[in-house]
């Protein structure tokens, strides 16, 4: 959804707006054949009339739970962008990921199929016309208050998201820098110019106040609810929120509420199992010819069936991070964490010879993928395994590192073989915040690292500062260039590239009112 800056009267300007809705209405909710039901307008617009339409138009989990936040994927040191790889097979990179993986300034704006702004910003409208509507529709009370909440909370996700990739980290010297554009609602008169990195915060935390009112419980009928706004939902992301604000005493407090609410974890000794295998034949034609079978875990099994995403009980708020060129290239400092003995992360996760299902066959190169949803998807909103992190690290940040790990190993007992190697110990503060946050990255690859780095370089531990840096080739606008050598590429804990930049399509809508990030 880019924003419009469309040149007519009010009157005009206000019946434009009631065809976007009824657009945006009709398309997100092509399969709600009860809203569907509702008598059309005989004018172009499609009026809201009832609460059960709003309900209709959040319930359409599609609509929210993809994030192809490519900044994600391939910015961090969680991305393998070898030199190895790329002369095995050039194709494997795009050269559009290379500028995310080198922390581009000058050809980033104009990267080719950039989706996320303009995702989360449609995301941010529909919750704007909830809001909207809610005091002007029939139906229950009880429900509009539920959906009131929830459309709170999905406008501070997204406006979360957002800020932690275009805008630098949130803290006292940066509070001036500049935000986002804020829009709380769908009309086009409201400001396009970028507010303030604290006016941004300011408007998610009141978000996240409103969400945290909802009494919806997670659990209804037996079945967990967790693609719609809940209380551990709510709860989950608030304990995200301020943990990334460094505020470990909420964070906590708030982990705690969310794990009263929902605490089912996936057991991998007995709920997970390899699903399809298939064959692929290497190195064709030469005396190293072989036939080698990859291993993919049940959970790749199908694209389009959303049974099984759907049916991962860890979730408190179904979010997905979506990678289109299928292919989560984890680095050797990724593989080097996990025990691969013991860890079943490993096990089903970490995909053994995945390049060669990428076309690395000939010559053949062997690399691993990460998989966990088919080849695309990763979770990325609140879990179960998420809150008991951010337990474990406020323990051992505010120096309990007894209780740190002895939440860490609730987690470690569910996904490693049994043994002696489940249960870690550790021997001071320093010790407890380093198992912590190793234990982060094995569960969570490429869906936290970026913000991560972000807070861990603007805390009060210097212990976990990172900087990021890597070696490859040259690179312009439309091709890598390996002729000049490799080049040392880094990106310092300061850096004002933190902020990725803000894709040109958008400024271009927007009539050059929203203005790039400097570098």
């Amino acid at each position: 959804m880019k924003f419009f800056n469309i040149n007519m009267t009010s009157k005009g300007k206000s019946r434009t707006i009631k065809v976007l809705c009824s657009i945006i209405l009709i398309t997100i909710l092509g399969s709600c054949t009860k809203f569907l039901d509702e008598r059309p307008s005989k004018t172009t617009s499609l009026v809201v009339t009832t609460v059960d339409q709003l309900d209709a138009l959040l319930a359409s989990y599609g609509s929210y739970y993809q994030e192809s936040n490519r900044t994600n994927i391939y910015s961090t040191d969680d991305y393998a962008l070898t030199t190895a790889i790329y002369d095995a097979r050039p194709a494997a990179y795009s050269v559009d990921g290379v500028k995310y993986a080198l922390w581009d300034i000058e050809y980033m704006p104009d990267v080719g199929r950039e989706t996320f702004w303009s995702g989360e910003y449609g995301k941010i409208f529909r919750a704007n016309m909830v809001l909207e509507y809610l005091d002007r529709v029939s139906g229950s009370e009880s429900l509009k208050d539920a959906l009131r909440a929830e459309a709170h909370l999905i406008r501070a996700y997204s406006y979360w998201t957002l800020a932690n990739t275009f805008c630098l980290p949130y803290t006292e010297a940066n509070k001036d820098e500049l935000g986002l554009p804020l829009k709380t609602g769908t009309s086009f008169e409201q400001p396009f110019e970028r507010q303030s990195l604290e006016a941004t915060y300011a408007l998610i935390e009141s978000d996240l106040e409103e969400a945290l009112k909802t009494t919806v419980p997670i659990m209804q009928d037996g079945k967990v609810r967790h693609w719609r706004g809940n209380k551990a939902a709510a709860n989950g992301f608030a304990a995200r929120y301020w943990l990334h604000r460094n505020n470990y005493t909420e964070a906590l407090k708030y982990a705690n509420a969310a794990l009263a609410e929902h605490s089912q974890l996936v057991d991998y000794n007995t709920e997970m199992e390899y699903g399809r295998s298939s064959t692929v034949n290497i190195n064709t034609g030469t005396p190293a010819a072989e036939t080698v079978t990859i291993e993919f875990p049940y959970t790749h099994d199908n694209q389009s069936d959303m049974t099984d995403m759907i049916e991962w009980k860890e979730f408190m708020f179904f979010r997905m991070l979506y990678h289109e060129s299928w292919w989560y290239i984890p680095s050797q400092e990724l593989l080097d964490l996990y025990d691969k003995d013991h860890d079943l992360r490993y096990k089903y996760h970490i995909v053994e010879h995945y390049s060669y299902d990428r076309g690395m066959t000939n010559p053949a190169y062997d690399w691993p993928g990460y998989i966990f949803f088919f080849k695309d998807r990763i979770p990325s909103g609140p879990t179960t395994a998420e809150m008991l992190l951010i337990k474990a690290e406020c323990q051992a940040r505010t120096n309990d590192p007894g209780g740190a790990m002895t939440t860490l190993n609730q987690l470690r007992a569910k996904r490693m073989t049994p043994g002696p190697w489940v249960n870690l110990t550790a021997t001071n503060q320093a010790d407890a915040v380093k198992k912590v946050l190793e234990e982060r990255r094995r569960e969570m690859p490429f869906v936290h690292r970026w913000q991560d780095i972000r807070r861990f370089n603007n805390n009060d531990d210097p212990n976990d500062d990172v900087v990021l840096t890597r070696q490859f080739y040259d690179y312009n606008i439309a091709n890598v260039d390996p002729s000049s050598g490799i080049k040392t590429y880094t990106l310092p804990k300061n850096s004002r590239r933190f902020a990725t930049p803000i894709p040109r399509t958008e400024i271009i809508s927007s009539q050059d009112r929203i203005q790039q990030n400097t570098y």
